[in-house]
């Protein structure tokens, strides 16, 4: 799969914080539930690994990328967990050459044009556009599509259930990156009907 067709998987890539690995696949089932086949269990805790790592083993039908992925090292090591993608906030070029070398798909930040403009050099025309709100929001990414109509997004950053219909409907944007399909407080309650209400209701985004 490229990266690009990972844009087509949902509407909402989930973007979780795993704080109990027992949780991990628990949620990443309720999610398949609802209809959501992906989830990007982000590198921001010392149990991501060992999350993605069961996701991959017991839920092959669920597509486990690494988020928050920084370092070359990382790279490495969301791979060997199982992690069947790539996704980081921004793109130094020792990231992008070791996600490149990984042979996974690779969804590397952008906030800039500039930004957009070197990784497209790298050959990378499906990108996050983060932090998404921060960054100018739904006009500057329109504005995007102007110069840059090749490129394509998953903005992450401050969309909501409320704005996310509008970001999907820019065209240049294929899905977007969001946490509240995973509500902590749900999570901690293992309250997992709830999630999997949430992931039906995301499926329904796109028209």
């Amino acid at each position: 799969m490229t990266a690009r067709e990972l844009l087509a998987v949902s509407p909402v890539i989930p973007v979780v914080v795993v704080e109990a690995p027992a949780d991990a696949v628990p949620m990443a089932e309720a999610l398949l539930r609802g209809g959501v086949g992906i989830i990007e269990i982000t590198l921001r805790t010392p149990d991501a690994l060992a999350a993605i790592a069961a996701v991959a083993r017991i839920l092959p039908g669920m597509r486990v990328g690494a988020g928050t992925v920084v370092t070359p090292d990382q790279v490495e090591a969301a791979r060997a967990a199982g992690a069947t993608f790539l996704v980081s906030p921004g793109a130094t070029d020792a990231l992008v050459e070791a996600a490149l070398a990984s042979g996974l798909p690779f969804l590397p930040g952008a906030g800039t044009v500039s930004e957009m403009l070197a990784l497209r050099e790298r050959g990378l025309d499906t990108l996050k556009f983060f932090p998404a709100v921060p960054s100018g929001g739904r006009s500057y990414l329109s504005a995007v599509a102007g110069p840059l109509p090749d490129l394509a997004f998953c903005p992450t950053g401050g969309i909501t259930a409320e704005t996310a219909a509008e970001w999907l409907a820019l065209p240049n944007v294929g899905c977007v990156g969001g946490s509240w399909l995973t509500p902590s407080d749900a999570v901690r309650a293992g309250d997992w009907n709830r999630i999997e209400e949430l992931a039906r209701a995301a499926t329904g985004l796109r028209g």
